[in-house]
């Protein structure tokens, strides 16, 4: 599925401890309206948003102890925003598994238990140095002490940390530990090639996936790896007829991508100023002035204002200049919380 989420064509393979190092690549994020504005202003370059994927080697159990070379990959994904945990959803003597049997919850919970006791040698190691601390007092050090204390009790009882309730300043502390199942989770469920078209309900592998994934309020997507491989070698009529046969509106690429978009609660905004139009990837919520750091330090240091519309009304109108005539361009300041798919324009001054 890495190769043909990259078509990068890395080291991966149907055995166990292929992938040693980690194999990276830029995904670009597929968005309908970046083409449409890339007609309209035929810019010499057209730059999508992106998101880094991460190839990380499977777990098995033991892996804290450093069973299958555990405590690398365990330090590779303390490194990631987000986990995609690709479960194998299909049953095929040619391509093995690591415990011999095909069990989608059974994998999950393997690596779910590797990442939580992971997390408890990291608090417990946390608390042994605030505990010395803490004996020359300090109200910040208690208060952490007793955070700890809880998480770690309630790791030892099965939940994730990304299942609790923090309020911000816990959150703040939370955020300097890099615990690895406060990370979001998407489970992938990888499917046999005569699964696509069917519903999740008829498949008893992937419907496992999809009930544990609800139940801890997780994401969930299913796709063919073999399908999706055979969709990047066609030509794009005929993918697009083999899809139909499919019944697939969207590629299963593509679909895990814009899911982990919004599994990190990334929005986009547009630049359209020659020679380029480009697509900015910015959280859910930021601040005009921020965002526009995203592009310069300077437009963020120097800021002004922003001149700003949204995607449909700019592509009503059928340029920026005419959207502008006709006063459908705002101009915002600082704080304006910027919109996905805003079209924006940062005037500054350094």
């Amino acid at each position: 599925m890495f190769n043909v989420l990259t078509a990068a064509g890395a080291e991966v393979s149907n055995y166990p401890f292929c992938t040693i190092e980690p194999n990276r690549a830029t995904v670009p994020v597929p968005d309908s309206r970046l083409e449409e504005l890339e007609r309209m202003v035929k810019p010499e370059k057209t730059i999508p948003a992106a998101i880094n994927f991460i190839d990380i080697a499977g777990l098995v159990k033991g892996a804290h102890k450093g069973e299958g070379l555990g405590n690398k990959f365990l330090a590779h994904i303390r490194e990631v925003d987000a986990i995609v945990h690709l479960v194998r959803c299909f049953k095929d003597e040619d391509v093995s598994h690591v415990s011999g049997t095909v069990d989608p919850v059974s994998d999950i919970e393997i690596v779910e238990l590797e990442l939580t006791f992971t997390d408890m040698e990291t608090i417990g190691n946390r608390l042994n140095k605030l505990n010395r601390q803490a004996k020359r007092g300090g109200r910040d050090i208690l208060k952490e002490i007793k955070l700890l204390k809880k998480i770690k009790t309630d790791l030892e009882a099965g939940n994730s940390v990304r299942n609790l309730d923090f309020s911000g300043e816990e959150k703040n502390i939370l955020d300097q530990l890099f615990l690895l199942t406060d990370k979001p989770v998407l489970y992938a469920a990888n499917v046999s090639e005569k699964d696509i078209g069917k519903e999740i309900g008829s498949l008893e592998l992937a419907s496992k996936v999809r009930d544990y994934a609800e139940k801890e309020g997780s994401s969930m997507l299913f796709f063919s790896a073999r399908i999706e491989e055979e969709l990047l070698q066609l030509e794009e009529k005929e993918r697009f007829e083999f899809m139909e046969e499919l019944g697939l509106s969207q590629i299963g690429v593509d679909r895990l991508v814009n899911a982990c978009y919004e599994l990190l609660d990334l929005i986009s905004f547009f630049t359209i100023k020659l020679p380029e139009v480009r697509a900015w990837t910015v959280e859910k919520g930021i601040a005009a002035q921020q965002a526009a750091g995203k592009i310069h330090t300077d437009f963020e240091k120097g800021f002004i204002c922003a001149e700003v519309i949204s995607y449909p009304k700019l592509m009503g109108s059928g340029s920026f200049q005419t959207a502008k005539e006709k006063g459908l361009v705002r101009q915002e300041g600082k704080d304006y919380p910027v919109k996905d798919g805003d079209v924006m324009l940062f005037k500054f001054n350094v």
